[in-house]
């Protein structure tokens, strides 16, 4: 029978026939109902899945306890069907009940019944059937078979065969129709079948996402496994690479010791054996010098007569004498008493070197781990954060391969999660990208191989970009707001229309005065401008036409200036600032010039308004120095930023500006610029093309920031307030 009539996923694998009440297995197998009873009989605690050869514990109710697979029983009746359609050639009616035999034309899926062409009009004519799944025949053959989805099942009760199954039985556990509830079904727990198959495929669907979730991760660690697998046998190569080397550098130094003390046992023995032989020649040529003499002396001892002995007296022993006169004052014990021995402590040095080196095995500890995760950064901006891995003992884990997850969190946990790219350096060391899209504090984990890094999670704040700023969020009363000055402390020093510097915490609670009107010292007449470097207050006692130096407690250290044109004078002197070397640099507007000044209050140069093109300027006020070191000048007279290097050489212009007043920059160049007729904060990028306005201001005065806290402070000098806004 053709393999397109009884496809393969409809055959029992038990009997290797079509499936008759096909039963399913907690491993999601189906066989025949008869094939798992007749297994079930001969086994005697469980039984063997054929696909899977997953052991099947017996159940107590027997093979009928296992649940019907109802969509393979269907599939199974339909190749059934289709089977005796295509071998037979054809089939008749079996939908009408009249004794039709009319040739059918096609197959209603919903009541498994072939129609004629009437029966195929009546589907379509009666409501109750129009909505019945049918296929023409003219479209079944065993070379094209057709793929079908049952629709609707029908109750298995006897009285109730025409009934769909719509209701589910809890407490028999069963799949019934509404006609069961009253005949047998009276008093279960029944709930709808679309409501309890809506559970079912909920609960299919989070079990197959766990297992997509749980395959995904196996996969990873398969492949984390395999990594490893190769770093093992790459570090096992490169540790044999490390021991020949070793071993090797100690067979050349112990060849180069043997070769040095052979040399040094060459050179003793050479000392000695010269020495020696020196030693004998000496004794070799006294022998000689003696000579004949003792034999002489003998023989005349022998022979000669007194006369003979007298004649020759104080010839004969003279000489001898004298020799071995001088044999006497020689040493005839060998010079060199020496036995040449090499020693050498061999047992401790044999066991250290049966000891030398050692296997060292490094295992990743992520809570011993290094992390430099710099300073807070700014949305939408790239913030880079380095990871050095470390092992158990503090040495440098040489091998990447871990899994490095970082993450993100808002605080207040309502907010998008950023999670990090992650760059593998292979050498235990890793770069973690993060861009985070929205502005506030934030936790940041790090964590390798499931286990947070030292410290993680860790308090960040990201910094929202200037575009954010719109409404204030803290305000400080004070009459008329001048000059703001902030302290590395975060405290906010404001100078007031009388005459006062007040000071303010971070919360805008007043903590000091430094009040008082007046010429004298320390005294102020429409101060405007202030400045603070390293705890020493400059401020622009506009009044006054004076620059007065104070400490941070109010006491008056110094002051300069007075009214006039020349070097070191000044009218209206109306902003300070105070650059890297302590320099001071002063708008001195009546003058329509900058004036610029060394820490000891010496002139230095001046940098002119005068004259024309854009260079030129009149009345100057706010003053600020870029991230590199150019001077840019709020100028009020010229509706524009003019900026000039710090030797007064014009570079360039910005702005189209009403009345710009007060100007700061950031350390990024970015430039906020207080427009007094405008009635807006202005913010420009370093190129000073204008990014954003902050409206509805009321007079706006000077601008201060604090990058410590990403705050910008403005004097809005109409409504009497310091305004606050956090970026």
């Amino acid at each position: 029978m053709s393999d397109i009539c009884h496809p393969y996923h409809v055959i029992c694998k038990m009997c290797s026939k079509t499936f008759s009440d096909p039963r399913m297995l907690p491993c999601l197998h189906s066989f025949c109902y008869q094939c798992l009873h007749f297994e079930l009989e001969k086994a005697e605690q469980s039984i063997q899945c054929p696909t899977c050869q997953t052991n099947v514990a017996i159940p107590v109710g027997g093979a009928s306890t296992f649940p019907q697979n109802l969509h393979l029983t269907f599939e199974a009746e339909f190749s059934g069907y289709m089977s005796k359609f295509v071998s037979d050639g054809g089939m008749s009616c079996t939908f009408c009940v009249n004794g039709c035999t009319d040739p059918a034309v096609a197959f209603c899926c919903s009541c498994t019944k072939f129609l004629c062409k009437g029966g195929q009009e009546s589907h379509k004519r009666a409501p109750q059937l129009s909505h019945h799944s049918i296929i023409g025949l003219d479209k079944v053959s065993a070379e094209q078979p057709t793929v079908l989805k049952r629709t609707e099942m029908y109750c298995s009760h006897p009285n109730h065969e025409t009934k769909e199954l719509d209701l589910y039985c809890n407490t028999c556990c069963n799949l019934i129709c509404n006609n069961c509830i009253i005949d047998t079904h009276k008093d279960h727990d029944i709930t709808p079948l679309c409501i309890i198959a809506e559970a079912d495929r909920d609960d299919m669907n989070k079990t197959l996402q766990c297992a997509h979730e749980i395959a995904s991760k196996l996969a990873d660690a398969i492949v984390a496994n395999e990594r490893m697998t190769h770093q093992v046998e790459t570090s096992k190569q490169e540790a044999e690479l490390a021991i020949e080397h070793a071993f090797r550098q100690l067979m050349e130094t112990l060849e180069e010791r043997k070769k040095a003390m052979l040399l040094e046992l060459n050179t003793v023995s050479l000392s000695k054996v010269t020495s020696l032989a020196l030693q004998k020649e000496q004794f070799e040529n006294i022998q000689q010098d003696i000579g004949h003499h003792p034999k002489m002396i003998s023989h005349i001892l022998q022979i000669y007569t007194d006369p003979e002995v007298v004649a020759l007296r104080g010839l004969v022993p003279t000489e001898l004498k004298a020799i071995l006169e001088k044999v006497k004052n020689i040493s005839l014990i060998p010079s060199q008493q020496s036995y040449l021995k090499f020693s050498v402590q061999a047992e401790p040095i044999t066991e250290e070197l049966s000891e030398v080196g050692e296997i060292v095995e490094l295992s990743p500890s992520p809570h011993s781990s290094k992390l430099e995760i710099g300073s807070a950064v700014s949305v939408n901006t790239t913030w880079p954060i380095s990871v050095e891995t470390l092992s158990s003992n503090g040495e440098r884990y040489p091998c990447g391969g871990l899994q490095v997850v970082a993450e993100l969190r808002p605080k207040s946990c309502d907010g998008p999660v950023a999670s990090g790219e992650v760059e593998d350096h292979g050498d235990g060391t890793y770069t973690i990208t993060l861009t985070p899209q929205t502005a506030g504090p934030y936790k940041l984990l790090v964590t390798m191989d499931g286990q947070h890094v030292p410290n993680s999670p860790y308090n960040v704040k990201v910094k929202g970009d200037y575009t954010t700023l719109c409404d204030s969020q803290e305000d400080i009363s004070i009459n008329e707001p001048y000059g703001i000055a902030i302290h590395d402390s975060g405290d906010i020093y404001v100078v007031s229309g009388d005459d006062c510097i007040y000071v303010f915490d971070q919360v805008g609670q007043e903590k000091l005065v430094i009040c008082g009107s007046g010429s004298l010292k320390g005294r102020f007449n429409r101060a405007i401008g202030i400045a603070i470097k390293r705890d020493v207050i400059y401020c622009a006692d506009c009044g006054n036409h004076r620059i007065q130096k104070l400490s941070i407690g109010g006491k008056c250290i110094c002051m300069f200036g007075k009214i006039g044109s020349g070097q070191g004078q000044f009218n209206e002197p109306w902003d300070v600032i105070v650059d890297s070397e302590e320099r001071m640099i002063i708008s001195d507007s009546g003058n329509n010039r900058i004036q610029v000044f060394n820490r000891d209050e010496g002139w230095l140069h001046t940098i002119n308004g005068s004259g024309s093109g854009d260079q030129a300027f009149t009345d100057p006020r706010g003053l600020a120095l870029d991230p590199e070191g150019n001077l840019h000048v709020a100028a009020y007279g010229s509706d524009a930023v003019k900026v000039f290097t710090p030797d007064g050489t014009f570079i360039r212009m910005y702005g189209d500006l009403m009345g710009p007043i007060g100007i700061a920059i950031d350390d990024k160049g970015y430039s906020f610029v207080s427009e007094s007729r405008g009635n807006s904060l202005s913010i420009f990028d370093p190129k000073g093309i204008k990014i954003h306005t902050v409206g509805n201001l009321n007079s706006p005065f000077s601008v201060a920031l604090d990058a410590k806290n990403g705050s910008v402070f403005i004097s809005n000098f109409g409504s009497g307030q310091v305004l606050k806004y956090t970026y």
